[in-house]
């Protein structure tokens, strides 16, 4: 599927759409270069789940940034990161439980958005939904999303019927 963004406010109305269909324990992958979009997409699913835009950017420096609202929402920027082990002193098989995971209060039922996934490498989790943002012009974004797993699949449908 692909959607045609043509401004700031449009791709952070695409990420509220998004949030409208998550219900927790949600991986969402961000993937695109620099300057593409992926932390304004992530702030306006930030907006969809009750959280200030204005909270959410790119946690470049710390990796990782937990916000609350209707459900937490796990923000990893992995632009720095430049082998996948370094990830595993974050524990970060912790962040990547399947929705319905209630062993750790807060995290197994958090959407996770991951910035630059690519860094993962054999790290990725099995199922997720791929956002890729592919700059066309200054103010032009188009927005592919795939889906890899049920669950996503169904997000995906949910979103096509959505034709606002």
């Amino acid at each position: 599927m692909e959607k045609l963004s043509t401004s700031v406010s449009q791709t952070r109305k695409i990420g509220k759409k998004l949030a409208a269909n998550l219900s927790g324990g949600e991986i969402i992958l961000l993937s695109g270069p620099l300057g593409a979009g992926k932390t304004i997409l992530a702030k306006g699913i930030a907006q969809g789940l009750k959280i200030d835009k204005d909270d959410v950017n790119s946690p470049t420096f710390v990796l990782l940034k937990v916000h609350k609202g209707k459900l937490f929402l796990q923000h990893f920027d992995l632009y720095r990161l430049r082998d996948p082990q370094d990830i595993f002193a974050l524990g970060y098989e912790e962040y990547f439980y399947p929705a319905g995971y209630t062993g750790r209060q807060g995290y197994g039922d958090a959407v996770t958005i991951i910035e630059w996934p690519e860094r993962l490498k054999f790290l990725l989790p099995k199922e997720f939904l791929r956002v890729k943002l592919i700059l066309k012009s200054k103010n032009k974004r188009l927005l592919k999303f795939s889906a890899k797993g049920k669950t996503y699949r169904k997000i995906l449908e949910n979103l096509k019927k959505d034709k606002k």
